[in-house]
């Protein structure tokens, strides 16, 4: 049973700040969601990426011009990932519903499925953030431990070492393996995952086949098998290790709090948009380069808290937000830079191999 969160008598922090960030949308005549700049960047990243897919495929550079293609893939895999499929998911992308759902099955493209991500993510991660059993992200068992309350091995002992290789295997897991054990167990870890309709599932393997055709079957058969898997490996093994390496810093580190439910009541001690700050961090929010190419998901707090707005809004919020925080007394973690990020989170991987 998944755990509930509870209702604090007196609190009025969440009412408040959504007041707050819903004048400033009204008081500066903006929409919540995206803007031209976003979809010029969609487009731009969506381009680039069919660019170097139909130059790498039916060209053929070969050598060093072929792998840094295959790297370049795998960077724009990543980032269409975070400003394209991830806005759409959440409904932030566009004011029109066919928009974000273009937008979110951009996963499809990529090879990953659109609706097990939505279970997955805008479902079970964003409600139940950090929360051991639940919320799947946090679930890489045996190999990681990533809170006190999961079972330590000796080998954990190591995993700050290690992750690092862990990580680039991300996409090739989630594109071969996490796709369809979601799919037949009909589940998320411990959540059911609603009766998908005849077309989720012609969704679902749709998807699935035809990116196998693209991006196995047809370009073995145009390049020739091991130049494919040179490239299909630097492209899924550097994906991965992005999207791993964002996804980790916005949850996993020393300030963030990986709160248990009662055993009694089964009942979170804080209110969800509490518990939403307490285990979540951002970082280099201050680098345009690094929001750009993330999608803002630097600034996961904005994020969590406010998930259907688009994430150019992001920079302007936090600073509300912020300062609600500091009226309420509620710690904002923030990193300055994301090598700052970076360590604390290697720092708590090796804490959690070495606690009780």
């Amino acid at each position: 049973m998944t755990p509930k969160f509870t209702n604090i008598k007196g609190s009025t922090f969440h009412q408040e700040l959504k007041r707050r960030v819903n004048n400033y949308f009204v008081e500066n005549n903006k929409k919540s969601t995206g803007n031209f700049s976003l979809y010029f960047k969609a487009v731009l990243l969506v381009c680039s990426y069919l660019f170097l897919y139909v130059h790498l495929v039916f060209f053929n550079p070969g050598g060093i011009i072929a792998l840094l293609e295959c790297f370049a893939m795998g960077g724009l895999t990543a980032a269409i990932g975070f400003n394209v499929m991830h806005d759409g998911s959440h409904g932030s992308f566009s004011n029109s519903k066919l928009a974000n759902k273009l937008a979110t099955f951009s996963s499809n493209m990529l090879g990953a499925s659109g609706l097990m991500w939505n279970n997955k993510h805008n479902i079970i991660h964003h409600t139940y953030t950090n929360i051991d059993g639940v919320d799947d992200d946090i679930e890489i068992k045996p190999m990681l431990r990533m809170c006190t309350s999961q079972k330590k091995y000796w080998i954990h002992r190591f995993q700050h070492i290690y992750v690092w290789f862990l990580y680039t295997l991300l996409l090739i897991v989630w594109l071969f393996i996490s796709d369809y054990t979601k799919y037949f167990s009909k589940k998320i870890g411990i959540v059911p995952i609603k009766k998908l309709s005849a077309f989720d599932h012609f969704a679902f393997w749709a998807a699935k086949i035809g990116y196998a055709i693209m991006m196995i079957f047809l370009p073995i058969y145009m390049v020739g098998f091991l130049p494919w898997l040179l490239g299909f490996l630097a492209l899924t093994l550097f994906s991965g290790f992005i999207l791993s390496v964002v996804f980790q810093l916005a949850h996993t580190v020393e300030e963030t709090a990986f709160p248990l439910p009662s055993a009694d009541t089964n009942k979170v001690e804080n209110e969800w948009a509490i518990h939403q700050i307490e285990t979540t961090a951002n970082f280099a929010t201050k680098n345009k380069v690094i929001s750009w190419l993330v999608g803002g998901l630097n600034f996961q707090i904005e994020h969590h808290l406010f998930p259907k707005i688009s994430h150019i809004h992001y920079p302007e919020i936090s600073k509300i937000i912020k300062q609600t925080c500091q009226e309420f007394n509620i710690k904002y973690i923030e990193y300055r830079r994301m090598r700052h990020a970076i360590v604390s989170h290697a720092a708590y991987l090796r804490k959690m191999g070495k606690a009780n």
